[in-house]
């Protein structure tokens, strides 16, 4: 499991943004400032980000009784992607590489990503992604997997970025592909309603995890989620969250597709934070 004490700091400085929102007065606040501490101590010996984060957004949600309090942002994230499609669209079709151009683009979309910052430049992280070397890149063998897939599951993870992963399922063009949602709102990652807004549920089969946490946990996820998990045999598996919930499993078939966003995961996958990464476990050992 990836985990440190920088992890509780960077929460804290989340749920300050999310507080400063909020409506609530200055006692809730700090009753709930009490909570988050409350909570990171009991669960500091067996601690996991993504548990931890949807515990505090329901907590959160106790006080202010606003299910999606970034329901307005990701939908400005949507539009701001939406409104990139045509450019993006061009750089694709005129690259030499429409897959690996693809593949860099779905990645730079995973800037938008308000666990881990509250603000990013989008155009400045693409034209980096275009002609950044991958840190790690199992790329090759995602093409080769993904040639001989019968079937695919990619994980979505972020508003926004979600038009970004179109664009990359349109270049893969795999007739059984599925693609991942959360099971309910939490943080800015995208649910159903982002799929349907964006237009992914004209281009994949879209379904739920069913469950409202920032990552991907498949022991606590709905039945349906986890036969598809099974019986997929290529898994792509897009940020940060994703990966906290998924590295432990060792699955030779999850290809890791991230941004890398903190200094915790950037040294725990031994790359430089802000890196593009492709991971895959039978490509490379890591010591989990």
């Amino acid at each position: 499991m990836i985990s440190d004490h920088r992890c509780f700091f960077c929460f804290v400085r989340a749920f300050e943004k999310l507080l400063e929102k909020e409506t609530i007065d200055n006692k809730a606040k700090i009753s709930f400032i009490n909570n988050m501490i409350n909570l990171y101590q009991k669960t500091q010996d067996n601690f996991s980000a993504p548990l931890f984060s949807r515990e505090l957004h329901d907590i959160l949600r106790s006080y202010t009784n606003n299910p999606d309090p970034y329901r307005d942002v990701k939908r400005e994230n949507n539009n701001e992607a939406l409104k990139m499609v045509p450019g993006l669209n061009k750089i694709i079709k005129d690259s030499n590489d429409p897959f690996g151009t693809a593949l860099r683009l779905a990645i730079a979309g995973n800037i938008i990503d308000f666990a881990a910052k509250q603000s990013f430049n989008l155009q400045i992280t693409i034209n980096k992604a275009i002609d950044t070397e991958f840190a790690i890149d199992h790329s090759t063998h995602l093409r080769k997997a993904l040639r001989n897939a019968n079937s695919v599951l990619y994980l979505g993870d972020n508003a926004g970025e979600i038009v970004f992963d179109r664009l990359f399922i349109r270049t893969i063009d795999h007739p059984d592909l599925t693609y991942v949602v959360r099971g309910a709102p939490v943080i800015n990652d995208a649910t159903m309603e982002d799929a349907e807004y964006t237009g992914m549920k004209e281009i994949a089969n879209v379904i739920s995890s069913g469950y409202d946490v920032p990552s991907t946990i498949p022991g606590k996820s709905s039945k349906e989620f986890q036969k598809y998990f099974s019986k997929a045999d290529v898994i792509i598996s897009k940020g940060q969250g994703n990966l906290e919930g998924l590295l432990h499993l060792n699955d030779s078939r999850i290809f890791f597709l991230l941004l890398v966003k903190c200094d915790v995961v950037a040294e725990f996958l031994k790359v430089k934070k802000d890196s593009l990464v492709v991971y895959n476990s039978a490509c490379q050992n890591i010591f989990i």
